[in-house]
Parts: structure tokens; C-alpha cells; sequence
């Protein structure tokens, strides 16, 4: 580039990064449904300025995705490497992924979730596939390094399937308690932590340890490829 290109690419790059920026303030003000005209408003602009640095409210989905995403995955990261063994690891970088989603559910919701209108728009795919697939990928390489120290050799089977199941039980059971309303039976962030955590290394034998007696355990079922049999 010459000189003059390169001074206009630098100003695209930062007036994207402004707009981002102004973007992630306003869905966090108005909610994780503001339009793009609300979020416009709100940044002092025009909606036409959006449509085009983003090309539409999936584009700009992605964009503030990608920053909020890299920031949670660093702050993840950095959780992780204090820890001294892996279940102490697990509950850091659970509590560190419920902190920053605390900090603003409607950014988070914004980066994670998609409308009907926008899976329209987006050819029926996630807005945010890219950078959220990117960052539960991460995530997961970083469960199953210290555990695959942990467990050692000969244990894939468990490597291979466990951190992504892992991940998969503390982003649902996040957001639920992210969306649960306050009340006394809520749990704070720290014992949604060590819940999770516990559930992630016990799972509930605790608690089914301490079942009423005398349950017994459900018929065999057929297997798929046998049909189950019709009473006659």
C-alpha cells in the first residue's frame, strides 16, 4: 500500500473498532434485542454507518462476538494457570467464565444467541458460529491438557469425549442460572461455581447415595436395532 491507503485503511480499522465499542455499550444499556437502529442511536450515528462497516446485524453480531469472546477466553486462561490441580483448575475457569458473563448477560445473550430474522439472513446459520465455535474449542483443549497429564497415557477415550461434554453442561447450566431471576434460592456466582464444578467431577452420585431405599433399577430396553416387542 502507499501512504495514503494505508492512512485510510488505519482509520477504517479504528472507526470499526469505535463502532464495536459503542455497539457492546448499547446492547448492554437497551437488552440483547436492540436493533440496529436503537444501536445506532445510541452511538450517536447513523444506521447506514453499521449496514456499512458490519453489512448487517449478524456481521455486527460477530464482530462484537469476536472481542468479547477473546476477552473472556485470555481472562479464562489466565484463571486456569494459577490452579494447582485440574479440579482446581475446572472450578477457576467455570468461576471465571460466570464473572464475565455476569458482568453483562445482554452482551453475552448478544454474542450467543440468534433470532429467527437473522438465521434468515444468515442462510439458517449462527451468526456467531466463528468466533463461539473458536472459543469453546479453546476452552476445551485447555480442560483436557491438564487432565490428560493427569489421567496419562491410554485414557483418549476420555479425553476425546469429556471436555466437550464438560462444556456443554457449564454453558447450559450457566445461562439458566444467568437467566433465573434473583430470589433467595438463587446461588451466588462462586456456589454456581462449585456447583458446576462437583457436577463436572462427581457428577450426582452424592446426592443419589442419599435416595430413599428400596428404588429399583428400569427394565432393559431393546437396543436399536432390535424393536421393541408388541404385546399381542
Amino acid at each position: 500500500m502507499d501512504g495514503r491507503a494505508s492512512r485510510w485503511q488505519s482509520h477504517r480499522e479504528e472507526r470499526r473498532r469505535e463502532l464495536i465499542k459503542s455497539a457492546r455499550r448499547a446492547v448492554h444499556a437497551l437488552g440483547s434485542d436492540a436493533s440496529m437502529e436503537d444501536i445506532a442511536a445510541a452511538a450517536g450515528t447513523s444506521k447506514s454507518v453499521f449496514y456499512r462497516y458490519f453489512g448487517d446485524k449478524a456481521g455486527l453480531q460477530q464482530a462484537v462476538g469476536e472481542v468479547v469472546l477473546n476477552q473472556m477466553q485470555r481472562r479464562i486462561q489466565e484463571a486456569a494457570q494459577s490452579a494447582q490441580t485440574p479440579r482446581e483448575g475446572l472450578f477457576a475457569m467455570v468461576s471465571a467464565y460466570l464473572q464475565m458473563a455476569e458482568t453483562s448477560p445482554n452482551v453475552y445473550t448478544f454474542v450467543t444467541r440468534y433470532t429467527p430474522g437473522d438465521a434468515e439472513a444468515t442462510n439458517g446459520t449462527i451468526a456467531t458460529a466463528g468466533a463461539l465455535g473458536h472459543f469453546f474449542a479453546a476452552i476445551s483443549d485447555m480442560i483436557a491438557r491438564p487432565m490428560r497429564s493427569h489421567l496419562g497415557d491410554g485414557r483418549e477415550a476420555v479425553i476425546g469425549y469429556w471436555p466437550n461434554a464438560a462444556i456443554g453442561l457449564v454453558r447450559n447450566a450457566g445461562e439458566q442460572w444467568l437467566a433465573s431471576p434473583a430470589s433467595p434460592s438463587k446461588p451466588d456466582q462462586e456456589a454456581m461455581a462449585r456447583q458446576i464444578t462437583d457436577w463436572l467431577c462427581l457428577g450426582i452420585a452424592p446426592e443419589l447415595r442419599t435416595a430413599a431405599p428400596g428404588l429399583t433399577p428400569p427394565t432393559s430396553a431393546p437396543t436399536l436395532s432390535e424393536p421393541k416387542k408388541e404385546s399381542t
